[in-house]
């Protein structure tokens, strides 16, 4: 079984999965990293110069190209916009949504144009907070508060929360 994990870009995707993989002895996935991997080129220079609709569409690509097993897959944030890639990563394994406060995400986040992030250059953090909740919501399967604790507790709290799911 696979761990999916979604959630707004600071919420920890990338961090917890990391700690969380080394807990479950799970391989991890980043997805970002697939996309940089694939373009030779870092997000933002994807949605500048190429253009919004481009990196959506290596992103559909490349999380529909994700197979794998006993791996924590962390996709971009943004993932939640492709039902079909959404309904893949459904059939891989549990999705956990990472949920974190609209004002813990602007804490993390710093300059959101600069971050590589989907649709952020014409709307603000809290916009952004507000259209994709309801689908991070809409998709998991679990839903894990991540506003307190350290990483390795929230990794802790979806390990726990998982195995407890499959008892």
């Amino acid at each position: 079984m696979n761990v999916i994990l979604i959630g707004m870009p600071g919420c920890g995707k990338s961090t917890i999965g990391v700690v969380l993989a080394k807990t479950l002895r799970y391989g991890f996935v980043d997805g970002d990293l697939l996309i940089q991997e694939k373009t030779g080129k870092r997000l933002q220079e994807i949605i500048d110069y190429d253009g919004l609709d481009r990196f959506c569409e290596i992103e559909d690509e490349v999380l529909l190209g994700i197979n794998c097993e006993d791996t924590v897959v962390a996709p971009g944030g943004s993932a939640v916009y492709y039902p079909d890639a959404m309904a893949h990563l459904k059939e891989l394994g549990a999705v956990v949504y990472i949920q974190l406060s609209c004002e813990h995400v602007k804490e993390r986040l710093g300059n959101l144009e600069s971050r590589g992030v989907a649709g952020a250059k014409d709307k603000s953090v809290e916009e952004l907070y507000a259209e994709r909740v309801p689908l991070y919501e809409k998709y998991a399967d679990f839903i894990i508060n991540c506003d307190e604790g350290t990483l390795s507790e929230n990794a802790e709290k979806i390990a726990k929360t998982i195995a407890l799911a499959l008892i």
